[in-house]
């Protein structure tokens, strides 16, 4: 059952569109992954639906030749810094598509479903579960204070009333150096008791500049 359809050296007219339909579906179900609770674009999810078929027409037309191995080894190289880095996640599903056609190439198409259907509900259930995923009342704080304040423990008790974990991460001066930009790393006690903490910064820093928002979310390597 997990035996290559392909035998010897040449490929049959049947084994080619088996392996091609097998692709091109398992191309959709990879796209249709990537697509799932995240942020995508149509040119990225139709060229994961097409890349395992191209990577297994690559595999298919090399067929043990190590100079051709080569030369396709050079040219995904030359891609690779031409393109533009994504997310992990986009390029986790590129490697998974390419993975699908590695397979699907060298004729091993039961073996190419089963693992995208283990990886899929891998990363379902990962998705489902929240594995990784930043808490959702953790929040960016910048407060901006007058020089004349020594914001060394300035907002200590108004942290310890708002929020479960306070963390000063970097103090940059603003304006010719009259003013300074406190950033911090919060995690709320209350989200919806966002205003009232605010309002409170407000007194204490002379109703200077506050911002407070969620966490960027580096997802590029």
């Amino acid at each position: 059952m997990l035996n290559s359809i392909i035998t010897g050296t040449e490929i049959t007219a049947s084994a080619f569109f088996i392996c091609t339909a097998v692709s091109l579906l398992l191309g959709l179900g990879a796209a249709a992954l990537s697509m799932y609770k995240s942020k995508y674009s149509q040119s990225f999810v139709l060229t994961l639906a097409m890349l395992p078929a191209m990577v297994q027409i690559i595999i298919m037309m090399v067929n043990g030749n190590i100079g051709a191995g080569v030369a396709v080894a050079g040219a995904f190289g030359l891609i690779r810094f031409r393109s533009a880095p994504g997310s992990a996640k986009e390029i986790g599903m590129v490697f998974l598509a390419t993975a699908i056609g590695l397979a699907t190439g060298m004729g091993y198409v039961a073996i190419a479903a089963a693992f995208f259907a283990v990886m899929a509900a891998f990363s379902l259930l990962l998705t489902a579960t929240g594995f990784g995923a930043k808490g959702a009342d953790e929040r960016e704080l910048k407060i901006t204070i007058p020089e004349n304040l020594d914001y060394d423990g300035l907002f200590d008790d108004l942290f310890q009333k708002y929020a479960r974990s306070a963390d000063l991460e970097r103090v940059k001066t603003t304006n010719m150096g009259t003013l300074y930009e406190l950033s911090y790393k919060v995690t709320l006690r209350d989200a919806h008791a966002t205003k009232a903490f605010l309002d409170e910064l407000r007194e204490r820093n002379g109703n200077l500049n506050i911002v407070c928002g969620k966490p960027v979310t580096k997802e590029a390597l």
